[in-house]
């Protein structure tokens, strides 16, 4: 699944300490327009690849994130993860030019009287 949206913000990353070793964990908020109200959705990334991936994009950046969506039991209670496992920098479209219609230009019959009003 793809998420687009504006990065909103980075969380600080934190470390930890499993069974095969270090590991690192970052979240960040994106901000997305798919439907009429904007959305936020926190997003983590994890591991050292990821999280330098990250780095390089700064708030306000349109991104792409390729994720994947879990929900785990823990002592009754269910809690959702939504993990990157791909992020991309979008870069920014051009605003395309708008066209307005070109009206008729704007005429005063002299015939109507001598007054100076602009109608």
């Amino acid at each position: 699944m793809e998420i687009e949206g504006t990065l909103l913000q980075k969380l600080p990353a934190f470390n930890g300490t499993g069974l095969k070793g270090n590991w690192v964990k970052q979240e960040f908020i994106l901000e997305t327009r798919e439907s009429t109200y904007a959305k936020k959705v926190c997003i983590s990334v994890f591991g050292e690849d990821r999280v330098r991936d990250l780095e390089t994009m700064s708030t306000g950046d349109t991104v792409k994130a390729s994720v994947n969506i879990e929900s785990r039991e823990f002592k009754g209670r269910w809690y959702t993860e939504v993990r990157a496992w791909r992020l991309e920098k979008m870069l920014a479209a051009a605003a395309a030019p708008v066209d307005y219609p070109v009206s008729a230009p704007i005429t005063t019959d002299q015939d109507e009287g001598e007054d100076d009003l602009p109608f």
